[in-house]
Parts: structure tokens; sequence; C-alpha cells
């Protein structure tokens, strides 16, 4: 089952160098997310062959534009060409507020119903669950209230080892083997020892999205053991002091989150528009965590069991 993170938007307030706004695309098994949508991102979806009305839901960072400035043409968009489903916004205090005020002053009722669910950017908790995943939102240190959110697949059940199931099992039984249960007879008596009949569950996987923060080490245990991590890199190290004092991050700080968060991988991007070249971010972030890799728009990470 497909667990897969496309990015759509990689640079950070000025879009430039065929670099876009924030935007990435989630697909886990047959859910599908977005994660912030700046300028141009539903442009960038129809390039990348993402298919805008399939979405579940959208979860926006935070309110500077180059996170939420594409949202009102995506959602008259999906209107336009007929959208039925409801659709969940999550996102911090004010965006069900501006999207209803640009709605109200061009007189727009939408075909779908938009479900508004704030999220508290102070607090690390659960925000989203269904069947297939659970998300988190991760408390970010930005100029203005901001959330990452972290993806986690729900557990698998055990897996049938079918080379060893005896030929008197009934489907009903092996439903309950799928459970974890033992199998008994109307005695009480053992019959079937799960752990005897299957193999162990597939590994969970996780992808956390850390959008604009300045470098936080809280942040590691929020992220720890993720099999991938994104993390904002808006400057190279050359210019520390003002990562700090914009309250963002640098290819090197990104890169030790991942070091001690024990992630198993690490995008970067936001890039500031001040750099044509990105390949020195990747340079500079291998120095502490080899396996990081550049937010490329386009690209597909693919998370493995």
């Amino acid at each position: 089952m497909p667990f897969e993170v496309t990015v759509l938007g990689s640079n950070s307030a000025i879009p430039t160098y065929g670099r876009h706004h924030t935007a990435q695309f989630i697909k886990v098994k047959n859910k599908r997310f977005l994660i912030d949508c700046g300028e141009a991102t539903q442009h960038q979806m129809r390039r990348f062959g993402v298919k805008p009305q399939q979405l579940d839901a959208i979860f926006i960072s935070h309110l500077h534009g180059d996170h939420y400035l594409g949202l009102v043409g995506l959602l008259s968009s999906l209107h336009l060409q007929g959208r039925k489903k409801d659709l969940t916004l999550y996102g911090p205090r004010g965006l069900d507020d501006i999207i209803s005020l640009q709605l109200m002053h061009s007189d727009t009722v939408f075909n779908y119903r938009l479900n508004f669910i704030r999220i508290d950017t102070s607090v690390h908790q659960v925000i989203h669950e269904d069947e297939i995943v659970k998300i988190y939102s991760i408390p970010l240190n930005h100029r203005i209230p901001c959330a990452g959110f972290k993806i986690q697949e729900q557990p698998y059940a055990p897996r049938i080892n079918k080379a060893k199931l005896p030929e008197n099992i009934t489907m009903q039984q092996i439903e309950r083997l799928k459970k974890g249960e033992d199998i008994f007879d109307d005695d009480g008596n053992i019959i079937f020892h799960n752990d005897q009949l299957t193999l162990p569950p597939k590994k969970v996987r996780t992808y956390a999205f850390c959008s604009d923060t300045k470098y936080d080490p809280t942040l590691y245990q929020q992220v720890e053991g993720v099999d991938l991590l994104y993390h904002e890199t808006t400057f190279l190290n050359e210019r520390e002091l003002t990562a700090a004092n914009t309250f963002h991050s640098t290819a090197a700080e990104a890169a030790m989150v991942a070091k001690e968060a024990s992630a198993k991988k690490l995008i970067i991007g936001h890039f500031s528009a001040r750099y044509k070249d990105i390949r020195p971010f990747e340079q500079e972030a291998r120095k502490v965590f080899k396996e990081t890799y550049l937010a490329i728009e386009g690209k597909t990470f693919a998370l493995e069991h």
C-alpha cells in the first residue's frame, strides 16, 4: 500500500527560479491530503498529475501568504468542477475568517460543504483520525502561530502465514486470527494459537512535516523515529543569525533535528529567493545527516515498510 509525499512547492516568500510556494501532496493508501497551499498550488497539481477532486482534507500550517494564498483559488476550482463531497480544512485561528470573507464579498456559495477545524498551534495532539491514519499537530517556533503535522498509519493487523494454515480452519477463524485472537473450541480449549499461524504485522510508517520554524531542540521528541521528516531550511549556515532573527532555520540546523530525532530520511525545502543554486543546502545538511534530500518540485518520496 502506498505512502507517498509529492513536493508541489519548495520556495519561501517569493516564488522565483522556477520554484513555487510551499505545498505537498500526501497519499496514504486511499487517503489524499494537501499540506499548505501557496500561490500556484493548483497549477502544480495539474502539472504533476495530482487530482484535486480526490482530496480528503487540507492542512494549513500558518497564515503567512506563501503557505495559503493559493487556497481560495483551489477551493473555487473544486466548486466550478462540480465537487459535491465535503472538504475539511485544518488550520490556525483566522483561516475560517479569511476564506469566509472572500466568499462573502464575491457572493459565492460552494456546491460542497467546507468544514473548518481550528488547530491549537501550541499543543502536540491528535487533530484527525480515520481508519487509515492518525494525524498530530506539532507546535513550531515561528513569528506567528504555526504548526507542523505528523501523519502516522494506524496499526496493521497480524499477517496470516498461509504456509501454516491447517486445512480445517474456517474463514471466520482466519478473520479472528487477523484481529490477534487465539481460536477456542466450544469447551474453551485453544485449538489454534495466533502466534503460530500469523506473521508480525507490517511496520507502521510515519511522516512529519515541519513548516516555518527557528531551530528548536524540543522538536526531537515530537518527531522521534519518523521514517521521513520534512524540515524548512530557508538559509545556509552563513546566515545563521538572519535565520534566528526571522524565526527560520539553516540547512545544518534542520539536519541536526533529523539526527537527534533518529529520523530515517530528511527532506529540506522553503529555500530563500536569494539562492538560485540550492545544491549547497544538500551539501551543508549532509555533513550532519547523510540521508538528506532536496525538496525538488515534482519529486515523490515513497515510505517503505
